[in-house]
């Protein structure tokens, strides 16, 4: 008989051979890196040092990025499971190099007296994460570490996944989708029998729980969203809690969220749940008297109800805004097709940071609805942004900012993605307010990544301040979306009818209703990430803790049957930090402040921002970055004075008048 032919080892998929190039040449720098110091010598040149760790993180870095955005965005499963298995492979290297007692030795054994600030910034930071992460243990324990971090990429891996996997569909009737927009409506064909499919995705479930006059489809469709990726994601969130928990103790702190905040801002599990408390408490008699509001809206379609359920919140704060303040959201919506979005926030970003947008059509995307734009500054390429922004299967499902490439001095522009699930344009592509809002806020972060994106070092580039500060220039950006002029520069029918100035006036007096109840929502969401994180948890019933911590913060009680931590794909990437909204809302309010001040379009003022703030990357600890900028450290005041706006809101604004706006640009 012949002999069997040799098995033919299948080759790696090339986001592999890709990740595979980087991470060895990381291998080889830290190499030579090991070899500066020797055996009781120290290192010879400070700069040597860093110039090396440098090059050797950008690799690192770049590996990582691209793992992470493909695996979220790709539409190919297996380039999916190809990033993911890069992401694997580039977290076993960092869990490594931050265990590697030689490579510490290196940078324990430098003299950085006299150095530039931004290298004695990085060895000072390199050194506290070489201790954070347990370079200090002995052997055995070192390696359970490094175990335990390789188990915890698994499984937040199977999380994400399970989510990005699991999208409902319901079928509802034309009668039971009675109130939808009429673009909505033409989009959505029925099919066979008579019914149209409705999904959990952003574009349709927003404008469902709005607009939506059935009360029953609203609920039905809230508790499908809300039982997404499980029961798949209760073994895993279990999971993810109890070697977070395992890792904590062994770095010497007694749980995970009291290592998470050690290196933010607040600084500790006990002034997080300090400043969780904080909100609520504030926010406690204002949102009893909007909940109010809601529940006398609700009893006259209801008469004999006695609470307002969670499906309920939006329609009703659609219903009270529009006897309150004339309000229509619905109204808004044609001056708000998906392209003149677009535009208008490039436009605006031009004009206020001194930088223009060029269409690149030659880069390379992973999907046709990915566009490309080089950030141009004085004529030259100053970044690159690319931009997903529509639904598709397989593809992350909520609004974030990725990285590509860090920007790094003299060695990689900065390259920034946004991930949207905004409605297409070929749908007409007609958004809500609040998804523009969304957009703005997410751009904030595109700006922040690209001005920070110029740092010598990568440990400083783009998003690079403490965690819970990251989200203040974004949130900056989302004042803007609520301006007149700002809409008026963009905001246009089919007809090219500019949005009337009534009606955002309209807009801005309803935005002050119901931001009280929406803060101890986020006190929920953040009340749920902390305490899930600060405990053992062993024996810990998911569900139950859940309904505990709705019932303490949350003015809407919780729904039998419903599993939303399942889906709660920031207690991932979060973990037990999602206090940092809120946290980054009251310094966005302070930040703020400057340009209310000079006037919100004041050029001066963004520049300024943008040399001190943003451009500075992490070479800063954020305080001292607002505090440069502001000229005093921040403070509670501004949020307040927003809050207190917030509950004495008049209301009475005058109706639209009759007749046609005038043409766009006019």
């Amino acid at each position: 008989a012949a002999a069997a032919a040799p098995a033919v080892a299948k080759p790696e998929h090339p986001v592999l051979v890709t990740c595979n190039e980087r991470l060895t040449t990381a291998r080889d720098l830290r190499a030579q890196l090991v070899k500066l110091g020797g055996p009781r010598q120290p290192p010879k040149s400070v700069e040597a040092v860093v110039d090396l760790h440098n090059r050797l993180l950008v690799q690192v870095q770049n590996a990582e990025a691209e793992a992470s955005l493909f695996r979220a965005v790709h539409p190919d499963p297996a380039t999916r499971d190809a990033a993911g298995e890069c992401e694997q492979r580039v977290a076993a290297l960092t869990t490594e190099l931050s265990l590697d007692r030689p490579l510490y030795e290196v940078f324990a054994d430098l003299d950085t007296k006299g150095q530039p600030a931004d290298s004695v910034r990085l060895v000072a930071k390199t050194l506290f994460d070489f201790r954070r992460a347990g370079v200090d243990k002995d052997e055995s324990t070192r390696t359970r570490i490094a175990a335990l971090q390789k188990e915890l990429v698994e499984v937040s891996q199977a999380f994400d996944k399970a989510i990005v996997s699991d999208v409902r569909t319901l079928h509802f009737t034309p009668a039971e989708l009675d109130g939808l927009p009429a673009d909505w409506l033409a989009a959505h064909k029925p099919g066979p029998d008579g019914k149209l499919a409705v999904t959990t995705n952003y574009p349709d479930i927003v404008p469902v729980m709005n607009y939506a006059r059935n009360d029953a489809t609203r609920k039905a469709l809230y508790v499908a969203n809300r039982q997404r990726a499980w029961p798949e994601n209760d073994k895993h969130l279990k999971r993810m809690l109890s070697l977070r928990h395992e890792l904590a103790q062994l770095l010497g702190y007694p749980n995970w969220a009291d290592f998470v905040t050690a290196d933010k801002m607040i600084g500790s599990e006990k002034k997080a749940q300090q400043f969780i408390d904080r909100i609520a408490a504030a926010t406690a008699d204002r949102s009893k008297a909007e909940y109010a509001e809601l529940l006398a809206e609700l009893r006259k379609i209801e008469p004999g109800a006695t609470e307002v359920g969670d499906w309920q919140q939006s329609y009703l704060l659609g219903l009270v805004k529009k006897r309150k303040f004339n309000f229509d959201a619905q109204a808004l919506r044609p001056y708000l097709p998906y392209n003149k979005v677009k535009d208008g926030l490039l436009g605006l970003t031009g004009k206020l940071f001194g930088v223009s947008f060029r269409p690149n059509k030659a880069k390379p995307t992973w999907h046709p609805d990915v566009e490309v734009y080089d950030v141009l500054q004085d004529g030259q390429v100053y970044g690159v942004i690319y931009l997903d922004m529509h639904p598709r299967d397989g593809k992350y499902k909520h609004a974030a900012q990725f990285t590509l490439r860090n920007g790094v001095a003299d060695i990689q522009l900065p390259e920034g993605v946004l991930v949207c699930n905004f409605p297409h344009p070929r749908d007409g592509g007609l958004m809500e307010h609040r998804e523009v809002e969304t957009f703005f806020h997410e751009f904030g972060h595109l700006v922040h990544h690209t001005f920070g994106g110029h740092q010598r070092l990568a440990r400083f580039a783009g998003v690079a301040t403490e965690w819970d500060f990251v989200e203040a220039p974004s949130q900056i950006f989302e004042e803007w979306a609520k301006d007149y002029t700002t809409l008026a520069a963009f905001a246009s029918n089919d007809k090219g009818e500019i949005v009337p100035k009534t009606l955002v006036e309209q807009l801005q007096a309803a935005d002050l209703f119901g931001k009280a109840l929406w803060a101890r929502q986020q006190m929920f969401y953040a009340g749920l990430s902390l305490g899930l994180h600060n405990r053992n948890p062993e024996g810990l019933d998911h569900d139950r803790f859940t309904a505990e911590v709705m019932a303490k913060y949350s003015p809407w009680k919780y729904v039998e049957g419903t599993h939303w931590q399942s889906s709660f794909g920031h207690l991932n990437g979060y973990s037990a930090i999602y206090y940092t909204y809120m946290w980054s809302l009251v310094i966005a309010k302070d930040l703020y402040s400057a340009f209310e001040a000079g006037g919100i379009h004041n050029r001066d003022t963004a520049m300024r921002y943008r040399k001190t703030v943003l451009e500075a990357g992490g070479s800063k600890d954020a305080a001292d970055l607002v505090a440069e900028f502001l000229g005093r450290p921040t403070g509670f005041a501004a949020f307040e004075r927003w809050l207190a706006k917030s509950a004495n809101a008049g209301a009475s604004v005058a109706p639209s008048k009759s007749g046609r706006p005038p043409k766009a640009g006019k």
